[in-house]
């Protein structure tokens, strides 16, 4: 059993000002709309770590499933489609291992599924799920690896150091559903991230929390964003785990925003010298509607030490120019690969994000933009906080919102049974995935629409390195395999500016592949390698209309990447593969399997 520290976090909310163009957001003393500082004390009721290595019962075919039909799906936000595709020579996809390359087999449904604890109520109490959206972080020759809704600590040569640990355990949430006459929801939980933190030799976890009606399963207030912090450099051992109020609708403390109560959707990971940054995307419960991106700015070694446990709340949503006619998306938190940070304006943390925003008169004229955020005075975080949020529009190379994805025709399991044929993979849209800063640049990629020689519309990745001092792109290109998609790409970069980026790799001559490519940004993307090629086609709950949570015939994939770097000049992959087919393998309801690995960068 785990004995947990939670913490509740105090909530600030910083007085905002919008003035559109360099500066979108200023301080406390700026004009403009302004929200007072609440503030709720934190309290501790004991301690988490993760499950000790252990032999996981076989999968319990004779018992109830359930499947979330109410799974939060901002994933399916509909931006627009820019007025063309980018048009994209091919990249080959060539065989054969970069230097150094190793990998090992990560977390799959069936661990996912089977995660808790035997003998208490955690057993059997993980919903089937998908997609497993991939939290990846490594450091003192440790590797973390997250999915929906379990993480697992690792050697450096995939040796695990605990079992398959269910977030909602350790975390001390209520089980998902326990599996009895009648059922009894808990607590659902979902996007997890994580992040080492070689500046501290820290580990961060975050997760979205949303509350079940105990009879329904239906969503209900309050929610909250969950943030676990290491007590040591040792993954495995205890975590101090704080929570922040993210109804927003007035209640306990917090403030009161337009259709809420609402969750904290995708909860991104950052940080600087002086602060950890966890960036989200506030949905209502009731409709889902979009209310805009949320900044909660948290002291680092005021987390770490448990003295000062505030977190300053920033709307970054509502924007005013004119035009515009959407909020904030998805503003994507630098993480530094050596702890380089940047120390002008007493401490700046970056941000990137998509501005393809899909809403108002102007559609789809963004999509050839980058939102570049600073928040500035970040070390005002370690006493009294003054932060200052600002905006650049940089100009970019054009991406496009990606179509789904076909996926090669092999045998079925599922869809057999359903008497449905193979799936679509969903490829979400055009929302920026994670962001490095290295080498003084910001990194990162987005999944676009490209339009290949023949004319076919598919699936690629268009990249972007770029400068915040400036204010612009220093360099950029795109990634397209011939004839087939590029899902969900992430980059990772050592201190160094070595760069790898990691996807999937699926088309109509490809069953789901974990793939990569090294990134140069003097010369582009080099050729496309496979990391774990795949063996069948996903066959996952999602994609079948005679399914709870179907979809249409598209399932869901991704809905991130994850990549890496480690203190040695490591850039360590996550990425969504499929391998096998049939149960014991698979569990009846989903087949995905995880592949971790990793490439030297000298």
């Amino acid at each position: 059993m785990f004995q947990l520290l939670r913490r509740r976090v105090t909530i600030a909310s910083v007085a905002i000002a919008l003035v559109v163009g360099q500066l979108i957001v200023a301080g406390a003393d700026a004009a403009g709309p302004a929200t007072k500082f609440t503030l709720q004390r934190a309290h501790r009721v004991g301690s988490a770590h993760p499950a000790k290595v252990a032999v996981k019962k076989t999968y319990p075919t004779s018992s109830i499933e359930f499947i979330p039909d109410h799974e939060p799906n901002s994933k399916t936000i509909r931006h627009t489609y820019a007025a063309g595709a980018p048009r994209v020579t091919p990249t080959a996809v060539v065989s054969g291992q970069v230097a150094g390359f190793a990998g090992f087999d990560g977390l799959n449904h069936k661990d996912q599924r089977l995660a808790g604890t035997v003998g208490t109520d955690y057993e059997n109490s993980q919903f089937s799920l998908e997609p497993p959206d991939q939290a990846l972080c490594v450091g003192n020759g440790q590797v973390l690896e997250g999915v929906n809704n379990a993480f697992r600590v690792y050697g450096t040569s995939g040796t695990p150091l605990t079992a398959p640990t269910a977030y909602n355990e350790f975390f001390g949430f209520a089980p998902e559903v326990i599996r009895s006459t009648p059922p009894v929801f808990g607590d659902f939980v979902s996007d997890p991230r994580c992040y080492f933190d070689p500046d501290t030799d820290r580990w961060f976890m975050t997760e979205l929390q949303i509350t079940q009606d105990p009879s329904t399963g239906d969503f209900k207030a309050p929610t909250n964003l969950v943030v676990a912090v290491s007590n040591s450099a040792d993954a495995t051992s205890t975590w101090s785990v704080y929570e922040v109020n993210t109804t927003d609708d007035g209640t306990g403390g917090t403030p009161n925003h337009p259709g809420c109560p609402c969750f904290a959707d995708q909860p991104l990971i950052g940080a600087d010298a002086n602060g950890v940054y966890v960036t989200t995307g506030q949905y209502t419960l009731a409709e889902f509607a979009f209310n805009g991106a949320q900044v909660y700015a948290f002291s680092k070694s005021g987390l770490e030490s448990g003295s000062n446990t505030s977190a300053v709340h920033i709307n970054a949503g509502p924007f005013t120019e004119p035009g515009f006619g959407a909020p904030a998306f998805d503003l994507q938190p630098a993480t530094s690969p050596n702890g380089s940070y940047v120390t002008a304006n007493n401490g700046t943390q970056y941000f990137l994000s998509s501005m393809d925003l899909g809403a108002g008169p102007a559609l789809g004229t963004r999509a050839h933009q980058l939102g570049l955020w600073k928040l500035t005075n970040t070390a005002s975080l370690a006493g009294s906080p003054s932060l200052n949020l600002s905006l650049t529009i940089v100009e970019s190379q054009t991406y496009a919102q990606p179509p789904n994805a076909v996926q090669k025709m092999g045998p079925l399991y599922l869809g057999r049974l359903v008497h449905e044929p193979e799936e679509l993979l969903s490829a979400n849209e055009d929302r920026l995935q994670q962001v490095v800063y290295a080498n003084g640049k910001l990194w990162s990629a987005v999944s676009t629409a490209v339009k290949q020689p023949n004319g076919a519309t598919l699936v690629g990745v268009a990249w972007f390195v770029v400068d915040p001092g400036n204010g612009a792109v220093s360099s950029q290109g795109y990634l397209a395999a011939p004839g087939q998609n590029l899902l969900f790409p992430s980059i990772g970069v050592t201190a160094a500016g070595k760069a790898v980026m990691a996807f999937t790799l699926v088309g109509p001559s490809v069953f789901p592949t974990a793939a990569y490519s090294v990134l140069n940004p003097a010369t582009g993307a080099g050729p496309i390698h496979i990391a774990a090629a795949g063996r069948f086609p996903d066959d996952g709950f999602t994609g079948y209309k005679e399914l709870a949570g179907g979809h249409g015939g598209v399932g869901r994939w991704g809905d991130y990447s994850a990549a890496v770097a480690d203190e040695s000049g490591n850039v360590w992959m996550g990425t969504e593969y499929i391998r096998d087919l049939l149960p014991p393998a698979r569990t009846d309801f989903a087949n995905w399997q995880t592949f971790v690995s990793k490439i030297p960068m000298p």
